[in-house]
């Protein structure tokens, strides 16, 4: 049997020498973009996906001997990464709030990011689960801590301004997140 690269059957380039992906080519290019889900994913979370990202990047393009992703790319990567992080900490700061994730905020970015990932898929292919996957677990773990926050007496209750500013700083960096993957991906099939 004889398996065919993804982008060949798209009418792209194909990543590999010939037709076919070796098996650990397969195995290497699904870790490589499970950590790049992974990084973007746990932006929702304040994580530093972006960090993630570019350091998977680095390792795949020194793996790959710079092949699809050049010097100039990781620079660019690292500017973004730079300025993703230093925006969102001056946006936690203004806020004075850090966002403290639980196990309902966790299940709930979960489902979100699936049913994102479901909806937009058919409208934007590959580009629509990236998406869709972040802007689902974005809504949903926004939704379940404006109604946490709605449950707490008036005097406990984080002012709407540190939500938003915590949420601003999720943003921004989960948006860097995709324009990460969108260029690494976009080099690696073109």
């Amino acid at each position: 049997m004889r398996i065919l690269n993804p982008p060949a059957r798209l009418g792209l380039k194909a990543c590999a020498s010939g037709d076919a992906l070796a098996p650990l080519e397969i195995v290497g290019l699904t870790l490589f973009i499970l950590v790049l889900f992974a990084g973007i994913f746990s932006t929702i979370f304040g994580l530093p996906g972006t960090i993630i990202i570019f350091v998977d990047v680095i390792l795949y393009a020194a793996i790959t001997g710079f092949h699809h992703i050049g010097i100039k790319l990781i620079f660019i990567m690292f500017i973004i990464t730079l300025l993703a992080e230093a925006l969102d900490f001056s946006l936690g700061m203004a806020g004075a709030a850090r966002f403290i994730p639980s196990k309902k905020n966790l299940w709930a970015a979960a489902a979100g990011s699936l049913l994102g990932g479901i909806v937009m898929t058919p409208a934007l292919y590959g580009l629509g689960t990236v998406t869709g996957g972040f802007a689902g677990g974005f809504c949903a773990v926004l939704t379940v801590e404006i109604i946490q926050q709605n449950r707490l007496k008036p005097a406990l209750r984080m002012s709407y301004r540190a939500v938003l500013m915590g949420m601003a700083g999720v943003l921004t960096k989960g948006f860097a997140a995709l324009a990460m993957i969108i260029a690494t991906l976009s080099n690696i099939y073109s």
